[in-house]
């Protein structure tokens, strides 16, 4: 099968649902006709209210939601074929993901910009809103070591990337502090900072960067010098201390100057690979359907889980709940942002699978890659860079220049990721520390920041990203289920029809549910008792959420918290 016309039916498919089927959701369902001051202006504070123009909210979502995530699911999934892989990406990001991202931000935006977990207590019980915090919790624990992982392996393995990334912050904030200081607008410095950041590639490119060249220290308390392993370990070390610093700057200083820089740099990047993609026009050498892989289990469930954030992410809604929506200006501006930054994310989808399914050589050489789970799930995101960078060769780059530009827009998203997780962490234990009454902790960013990084750094060096990958997904799934259960519950209470947010949320509870239970019989087997304990955690507050919310159906109470729900 000739990739460009995989590529060509599935951006089809993507611009044809943003042109209808997001109308009908955002007037039909959620009511974005309706006019409603937003928290951004009623809560105006300059450091997390912000209204802000909604093209730059756009380049901040997307950048926030369009991770290592949607490039690390595709390139492991494909390992069961890439029929099925391709199939889930376009569908789940059209039906499920994108209705799940808008609809978490419309409820947010309703109930004054409160996360999602904050609005269970609302609209089901406040028992509901402490299991979902703690499902929530649990699943940003997964999301800062998989991408901290991710980034720290790019590092090793492509240098050149190094002084790019290193630049684009430094810049960020230069530009977050000039644009603060006169008021001027974020476009033309965002697009000459991004021209700078390509210069930089060629210089990162002709002088690589090890971290064993400036801190040889950090990496001798891991291993020898020269040590690929070593050398990651002390990346990690260095990711968290940067997660720490970003999470406890305004949002204007680094998150969204460094944002809409990025979205320019996906937009770009995403525009080359599908020009090189049916410039190239290579052939998938990956088989159509593989069912009987050596790989953890059978597809199904585990590939609705491998493949989170390319068809639906729980964590979108922390995203669009916890910091986008205290940004919205306007209403009717969510559905470019929601909806069309899922359908973004699953354009980013849709080229990791045609990547490396396309991106081999031949079938042998593919197989070499895909004959294990752990294997693939080790290095998927290297599968990715090699696989990106032949469709870009064509165009003129050369091979190396090609991998060093690629790891630098890989790593740029997974940091904007990684730094909003810590964010967004920071939100948790400010309201677990309002509800246990305990100020430091609900007001002290310092102090949530520091608890954070000082987690996802120990059960980072613990882990393999094989071993932390399906139950990230997993959690990450589960969380996109529950939020999909607020936001029918909300739809309900508005009388309106919650079936288009209900039947997806059935549907990915159903395959999560199964996917962790298979899960809990490995880590059993393999003595991994502290990813059991998170496992049957997250089982068991599933099953009493969805008991309790059982009720609020069966009663069909449309007057149920409408005074909270403007």
């Amino acid at each position: 099968m000739n990739s460009a016309i995989v590529a060509l039916i599935g951006l089809a498919v993507f611009y044809l649902a943003y042109r209808y089927y997001s109308v009908f959701i955002g007037e039909k369902i959620f009511g974005l006709d309706e006019e409603l001051v937003t928290p951004a202006h009623e809560f105006s504070d300059g450091t997390d209210f912000v209204p802000t123009p909604k093209h730059v909210l756009f380049g901040h979502h997307y950048a926030s939601i369009a991770g290592a995530a949607p490039i690390l699911g595709p390139a492991i999934a494909v390992i069961w074929g890439w029929v099925p892989a391709v199939l889930w990406v376009v569908l789940g990001s059209v039906f499920i993901g994108a209705v799940h991202d808008l609809g978490s931000l419309v409820v947010s935006v309703h109930h004054k910009g409160q996360s999602i977990g904050k609005i269970s207590e609302t609209l089901i019980s406040p028992r509901v809103r402490t299991l979902f915090l703690g499902i929530i919790f649990l699943l940003i624990l997964m999301v800062i070591p998989v991408f901290a992982r991710a980034i720290a392996k790019l590092f090793v393995n492509y240098p050149g990337s190094v002084i790019p990334i290193n630049f684009e912050i430094f810049v960020a904030v230069a530009i977050g502090v000039y644009v603060k200081r006169t008021g001027e607008k974020l476009l033309i410095p965002s697009l000459l900072a991004l021209g700078a950041l390509y210069l930089m590639i060629l210089v990162g490119w002709k002088v690589p960067v090890h971290i064993s060249q400036f801190m040889p220290w950090l990496v001798a308390l891991f291993g020898p010098l020269g040590s690929a392993a070593a050398e990651e370990q002390a990346w990690i070390v260095l990711l968290m201390v940067y997660g720490f610093i970003a999470a406890t700057l305004p949002v204007w200083v680094l998150l969204q100057p460094r944002d809409f820089i990025n979205s320019h740099q996906l937009i770009l990047a995403l525009g080359l690979i599908y020009i090189g993609i049916f410039t190239a026009q290579r052939v998938i050498v990956a088989p159509m359907i593989n069912l009987e892989p050596i790989a953890r289990g059978t597809w199904y469930p585990l590939l609705f889980v491998t493949i989170a954030c390319g068809a639906i992410s729980g964590f979108h809604s922390l995203v669009s709940s916890g910091t986008t929506s205290k940004q919205l200006s306007q209403l009717r501006d969510s559905r470019m942002i929601g909806f069309g930054g899922m359908l973004g994310e699953g354009t980013l989808a849709l080229a990791a699978t045609l990547a490396v399914s396309a991106g081999f050589a031949s079938r042998s050489d593919w197989l070499t890659h895909y004959h294990s789970w752990e294997v693939a799930a080790g290095s998927s995101i290297l599968a990715f860079i090699q696989g990106s960078a032949t469709f870009l060769q064509p165009l003129g780059f050369p091979a190396s220049l090609a991998m060093v530009f690629m790891s630098v827009v890989v790593i740029s998203f997974a940091a904007t990721s990684l730094d909003t997780a810590f964010r967004l962490q920071c939100y948790i234990f400010g309201e677990v520390g309002q509800s246990i009454n305990f100020k430091p902790l609900a007001s002290r960013r310092v102090l949530q920041a520091g608890i954070t990084m000082v987690i996802g750094l120990a059960i980072t060096l613990m882990n393999k990203e094989q071993v932390l990958w399906p139950l990230f997904g997993s959690t990450n799934q589960m969380v996109g289920a529950l939020a999909l259960l607020v936001i029918s519950i909300w739809v309900m209470n508005k009388g309106r029809n919650y079936w288009f947010t209900l039947a997806p949320m059935l549907f990915v509870s159903a395959m999560t549910t199964w996917a962790l239970t298979s899960e809990i019989g490995y880590y059993r087997a393999n003595g991994n008792y502290l990813l059991l304990v998170i496992a049957v955690i997250i089982l068991l507050f599933e099953a009493w959420i969805l008991y309790e919310a059982w009720h609020i159906f069966r009663k069909r109470t449309p007057g149920l918290a409408a005074e909270s729900a403007r």
